[in-house]
């Protein structure tokens, strides 16, 4: 089939493969793949092959809603869960319509022998004997003494006694009755400082 010129070249049918069609080296050096089942190499060993079925059909036991319908997490397979709740009734009818009241009870006295009770101070007016009784007031008691150093039943503390001030140093000193300076004898340098070296000729 021939075509109108493009300038000086004028289309024409393909004579043969070029090397863009072909991801090999060229159609000239064509080795059979290595792979799939159809077309294989026959120098090379072949894999065993595996197809993949389809689906097998549901069985009818084992039919359930699907996903279309939506069932509430308290259902089980066991039935509904229900949490533990307490109904609130009314009062049940009873045929006893008279009840007895707190006054219709009569409470024995208990027995302190048979039953345990708790400890009863009563409450009684003074025997007339106590009026002849002459007891002691406060100030005729004597509390032994509890400051100095003779005390009866507690430990005693030190005590100090306060003298006179000395005269010692004092302004109102006799100072014509202490010694002078010439009253002491003369202390020698070398006992209490460090002897300085001394040499003889």
């Amino acid at each position: 089939m021939e075509g109108s010129w493009v300038g000086t070249w004028r289309p024409h049918p393909r004579r043969g493969p070029i090397l863009a069609e072909f991801s090999t080296p060229g159609p000239k050096y064509w080795i059979p793949g290595t792979t799939g089942h159809t077309a294989h190499d026959p120098t090379r060993d072949r894999a065993p092959a595996y197809t993949f079925r389809g689906t097998k059909c549901p069985a009818t036991d084992s039919c359930s809603p699907g996903p279309r319908y939506f069932i509430h997490p308290s259902i089980t397979k066991t039935g509904k869960h229900v949490a533990p709740s307490a109904h609130v009734t009314g009062r049940p009818k009873t045929k006893t319509e008279v009840t007895p009241g707190p006054s219709d009870y009569t409470t024995d006295n208990a027995n302190k022998h048979v039953f345990f009770t708790a400890p009863v101070q009563s409450m009684v007016f003074r025997p007339k004997g106590a009026k002849a009784q002459q007891t002691p007031g406060p100030g005729t008691y004597t509390l032994p003494r509890i400051l100095g150093p003779h005390t009866v039943y507690t430990r005693a503390e030190p005590c100090y006694s306060m003298r006179w001030k000395s005269q010692y140093q004092s302004c109102f000193q006799d100072l014509a009755k202490t010694p002078g300076p010439a009253a002491f004898d003369k202390v020698e340098l070398d006992i209490y400082k460090t002897r300085a070296p001394k040499y003889t000729m």
